[in-house]
């Protein structure tokens, strides 16, 4: 989609990582107009192991799938907008908002 502010509405979507040998978890996401956000804070945890070996995930949100590509994001203001995002979708800011720190990916289009 060209906007994702329909995930406004949905707490939890599932992201599929690792295409080879398929890996799912539950996970909140942030829209903010044409990109979506996946964020694990300082946490290295599998699923941003993967996401570093294989950019490549399929994301749920209802009962649509999506394929994406995910990118870490480096910029310390789109990381600020994230943020501000996060406060408003669920009611608290990230815990680590220094983005060189942090694990926060865009998702997308392949």
């Amino acid at each position: 989609p060209s906007d994702w502010s329909f995930t406004d509405a949905v707490d939890t979507v599932q992201l599929e990582t690792r295409p080879a040998d398929p890996y799912s978890m539950n996970i909140w996401v942030i829209a903010k107009g044409e990109n979506l956000y996946v964020h694990a804070g300082a946490n290295r945890s599998e699923w941003v192991e993967h996401i570093e070996a294989d950019p490549n995930v399929r994301l749920r949100v209802n009962d649509s799938i999506y394929e994406l590509a995910a990118s870490r994001v480096g910029a310390q203001d789109e990381f600020d907008r994230f943020s501000a995002a996060y406060e408003k979708k669920y009611g608290r800011r990230p815990r680590n908002e220094n983005v060189g720190e942090a694990y926060l990916f865009r998702l997308a289009a392949r």
